[in-house]
């Protein structure tokens, strides 16, 4: 069983995870990313990728996807919270991702270029 990060690795880890786009998510001890890829085929490939490396870490994330949108939370749930995996996980995640757009407001609507197009008059 994994072990919940220290107070110390929390103020080591997590604001620089703060930086690329992981915010923390308001009633939970787990972390949250939205990566806006080109088209769906990347989206895909990202989350190809990136479930190898959960298989390896035997840590799986929370995650949804929607056309060229993915939308990641960590944490680990055998310990109630985030872990070092998450840390590990999220910054594999951040490689694998590459230069994909981060969606930093949480708050704000997430569109994915189906829904853009539609607005604009033509299909995806």
């Amino acid at each position: 069983m994994a072990d919940l990060l220290t107070d110390l690795e929390r103020q080591t880890d997590l604001p620089a995870l703060g930086e690329v786009g992981w915010n923390a998510v308001e009633g939970r001890d787990a972390i949250r990313k939205i990566w806006n890829f080109r088209s769906f085929s990347e989206a895909w490939g990202f989350m190809s990728r990136a479930a190898l490396q959960a298989e390896k870490l035997n840590h799986h994330p929370e995650w949804s996807n929607t056309y060229n949108i993915v939308d990641v939370t960590l944490t680990t749930h055998d310990c109630g919270g985030l872990s070092s995996l998450d840390v590990t996980l999220a910054k594999r995640m951040d490689k694998i991702a590459g230069a994909a757009e981060v969606q930093r407001d949480h708050g704000a609507p997430v569109e994915c270029l189906c829904e853009l197009h539609a607005k604009r008059g033509g299909g995806a």
